[in-house]
């Protein structure tokens, strides 16, 4: 027999949540099967076993934290009793058997009933996840009643929402006799929850997002400056270049390369600003790894464009372009999240006319780009024109970094995108 143990993820790492279990009690297993899916703060990762046998006894159940090193299962030698399958048997091939013979699948016995509906067993029963078994507590239904989309027959949170879509919830019975409130009247706090709701646990990111972006306001002393720029020469040279560039690098010429490249610019004026505190110390960075701001599904993520300052525009264009890639299918390494030293987000993609960025620390600066936007500007004196604008917002930590400081820093960005030939130079 041997343990299943939670593997180091990262220095910076220490628990995660146990997100789903793809395998049975009982299931024979090949070696490099993925057994379970776990959540962390950053990514989500697959825990393969790294020998062949049957899952004796899963310990840890999904929804539940679990430390590094922690033991979450066991794995034994022989023939699992619910696979039915020898334990030679590749697993490819119980999975091929099941596809081609559906009418074996319609006509298994269903779990009992009483199995299915005990809400107390948590440690025995394997026919629906904790968040499933939640969900239908609150919406009133049976867990029998359910029909799952999983092909081993286990019920999960989607699962129930979409029977409770399909056929209306049973009333549960009053648990007490007191007088019910008349509808009108709110309870304390202004509601009375009388209307339809839906309850939805935090993911394990979105809670650590939510930690991190408190933690940067009561920690920093966070300030934010505004400036505009003037999109005309970039979007000049985009629209001159972009077809010889597409084929040459077979990449898009974005606006995120440009950014990149002004902003490393600046940095290297103003070196404050890709700095970090540590205890009293200003700990100055002499490299320039970018986070990019990318809006993933379970939240955000910012993946890490490294030694911006070597590459050239279809490099950093790649890049952002893998990373953006890698964050949407949530295959990012934690290598791809650490160690930035300055960030950019674009809140422009959403339509942002205007935001004010907080830091991600232990950074202490963050530039924000928002929507292009044809706007009258006066050319001079007697002559206006409509060009297309763009503001741009920087938040800093005004504990290392002057007021003058940030001001002439997003000037000298501003400057560089508006001569997109300087960034040759300067960037």
């Amino acid at each position: 027999m041997s343990e299943i143990k939670v593997p180091a993820m990262g220095e910076s790492i220490t628990e995660g949540t146990v997100s789903r279990w793809l395998v049975k009690e009982g299931e024979t297993v090949n070696q490099g099967d993925v057994l379970l899916e776990l959540e962390t703060d950053k990514v989500n990762i697959e825990i393969s076993a790294e020998e062949s046998g049957v899952l004796e006894k899963i310990i840890r159940q999904e929804g539940e934290t679990v430390e590094i090193g922690e033991t979450i299962g066991t794995l034994g030698a022989g023939t699992g009793g619910g696979s039915g399958a020898s334990a030679s048997e590749p697993a490819a091939e119980q999975k091929q058997a099941a596809v081609s013979a559906p009418e074996a699948v319609a006509v298994a016995a269903p779990p009992a009933p009483a199995a299915v509906a005990t809400e107390s067993s948590d440690n025995g029963t394997k026919t629906a996840s904790p968040a499933a078994r939640k969900l239908a507590r609150e919406r009133g239904i049976e867990l029998d009643q359910v029909q799952s989309k999983d092909p081993i027959g286990r019920v999960y949170q989607e699962d129930v929402k979409s029977h409770s879509t399909q056929a209306p919830a049973p009333t549960p019975a009053p648990v007490s006799k007191a007088p019910a409130a008349p509808a009108s009247a709110p309870a304390a706090g202004g509601s009375t929850y009388a209307k339809p709701v839906e309850r939805q646990r935090m993911s394990r990111r979105r809670a650590t997002i939510a930690k991190r972006l408190v933690e940067a306001q009561q920690t920093a002393a966070m300030l934010t400056t505004f400036n505009e720029v003037d999109m005309t020469a970039i979007m000049d040279v985009r629209k001159r270049r972009k077809d010889k560039f597409k084929e040459k690098h077979d990449i898009g010429l974005g606006f995120m390369s440009f950014f990149t490249k002004a902003v490393v610019g600046a940095l290297k004026k103003f070196p404050t600003i890709n700095a970090e505190i540590d205890g009293e110390d200003v700990v100055l960075k002499k490299y320039y790894d970018i986070g990019i701001a990318v809006s993933a599904k379970e939240g955000l993520v910012v993946p890490v464009v490294r030694d911006a300052d070597r590459l050239g525009f279809a490099e950093i264009e790649k890049s952002i372009a893998d990373l953006a890639s890698k964050a949407r299918s949530n295959s990012l390494a934690l290598s791809d999240l650490q160690g930035g030293t300055f960030t950019i987000t674009n809140g422009g993609t959403f339509g942002s006319l205007l935001s004010t960025p907080i830091l991600n620390t232990p950074q202490v600066g963050i530039l924000g780009m928002h929507k292009i936007q044809l706007r009258p500007v006066a050319i001079d004196a007697e002559r206006m024109e409509n060009r297309p604008m763009m503001y741009i917002a920087l938040s800093y930590d005004h504990r290392i970094i002057d007021g003058s400081e940030a001001v002439r820093f997003l000037v000298t960005v501003k400057e560089l995108l508006e001569d997109p030939e300087s960034l040759l130079i300067e960037g």
